[in-house]
């Protein structure tokens, strides 16, 4: 990666074991971590291709998998793959940068139906690597194929990722407010935006 994603830069050492035994801790604890992928689930055919992107230890693609759908997950932490990697076997787990994301180069070479980018993901790529970020991730999809893309909005501007996915050749379908699709508002506190690419 020539830039390191903020996550590397803006964050404190240690700062990828506390978030690993902090979600490991809340599963203990028996708390719904699955919600992202419930909403990707009901959008998506049976035994469909996903890409989590920007996967972080593994919660939402290992529910997606849990679901009988084929997951890739990618992400540019290796401390954060190993975990995903020892807690969530059954998907496929890569270190990977997202703005220079290449499946096809390490043998992933079939497009994806839906890519789900949850976690904050997009507030901690690179600074000026968004577009680019949008872009390799629509390189990776179907025609047709969509993206469900969440943060929250003191992190990252709301109109400066419209432009971001718009010259990422994505259309913007839908926009919530919570990953339970509480309807959008432009006060609101987060954001949940799909994604299509053209047929």
């Amino acid at each position: 990666m020539s830039t390191p994603p903020r996550w590397f830069t803006e964050t404190d050492d240690g700062h990828s074991q506390w978030y690993i035994e902090r979600f490991r801790t809340m599963a203990a604890d028996g708390a719904d971590l699955a919600g992202e992928a419930r909403m990707i689930d009901a959008m998506v055919p049976r035994h469909a291709r996903i890409l989590d992107a920007g996967c972080g230890p593994g919660r939402t693609g290992a529910a997606l998998f849990a679901c009988g759908h084929d997951v890739v997950g990618v992400d540019a932490d290796p401390e954060l793959i190993a975990a995903a990697v020892e807690d969530y076997p059954g998907p496929t787990w890569l270190v990977a940068d997202l703005a220079d994301l290449a499946l096809d180069e390490v043998g992933h070479v079939e497009p994806f139906d839906a890519a789900v980018v949850a976690g904050n993901v997009m507030a901690f790529v690179a600074p000026d690597t968004e577009t680019m970020v949008l872009r390799r991730i629509a390189a990776h999809l179907k025609p047709d194929g969509f993206a469900v893309v969440g943060f929250h909005t003191d992190r990252y501007d709301m109109g400066a990722f419209d432009r971001h996915l718009a010259e990422a050749g994505f259309t913007l379908e839908h926009r919530f407010a919570t990953w339970d699709l509480r309807p959008w508002r432009v006060d609101a506190e987060f954001a949940v935006s799909v994604l299509r690419m053209p047929s």
